[in-house]
């Protein structure tokens, strides 16, 4: 069976994950992955760093599986987050990712304002308890609002859902890999989507369209 998984949230060593990209990839490609972003952590002080090594990644890149080179903009004050953003594709990035304002790490307010607002940033990470005008910046901006299987970052699932819903902002499945055991198939990837109150259309979107769809716009 081809790969059909599209995860575009994931880490590495040159943050906190556990795996070097090569293992990553390799074991995605195991899970049924079609293409997956790696996304590590970033702030104004590790930037380049973290963009120039994650490009190289992009060698791994194969006809099974797609390697797409990116930044999480993490923990960055709200002041400094849009030219942090700017450095990170400036520096070659081609998938912007903001870690949203989870309810498990005390991600500073605003967060997720200046990330919806921002046309540069393809996914608002496990946003927490995402305000409804939030939510429909995102969906003017193209922003993708990210239901996670993270654990912990999951617990506000069902409300992003059903915010994003009602701001008809697209939704996306992402596993937020940290280690080997994070990586979901399509149908564990399907099961978060339904565990947070999609419906079998809205997961199928999540998981399948919206992911495909978002990545050829940028290849």
């Amino acid at each position: 069976m081809r790969n059909v998984r599209i995860d575009l949230h994931s880490h590495t060593v040159f943050s906190d994950g556990e795996l070097i990209p090569a293992e990553l990839v390799r074991r995605a490609g195991e899970k049924g992955h079609a293409a997956i972003a790696i996304t590590d952590h970033v702030d104004m002080t590790n930037v380049e760093f973290v963009v120039s090594n994650v490009l190289k990644a992009k060698e791994l890149s194969s006809d099974s599986i797609k390697v797409l080179a990116g930044v999480e903009v993490t923990h960055v004050p709200v002041h400094l987050m849009n030219e942090v953003i700017d450095r990170a594709v400036s520096f070659g990035a081609e998938w912007v990712v903001v870690h949203g304002e989870t309810l498990t790490e005390p991600v500073e307010p605003g967060t997720n304002k200046i990330a919806a607002n921002n046309r540069r940033v393809n996914v608002l990470a496990h946003p927490g308890m995402l305000s409804l005008a939030d939510a429909l910046s995102a969906a003017k901006n193209d922003v993708l609002i990210e239901i996670t299987g993270r654990a912990g970052h999951n617990i506000t699932n069902g409300h992003v859902a059903v915010t994003a819903r009602k701001a008809k902002a697209k939704m996306v499945v992402n596993s937020d890999t940290h280690r080997p055991e994070n990586l979901m198939t399509e149908t564990e990837a399907m099961k978060v989507a339904i565990g947070a109150g999609l419906t079998k259309e809205e997961a199928n979107l999540a998981v399948r369209v919206t992911p495909a769809e978002a990545i050829r716009r940028i290849t």
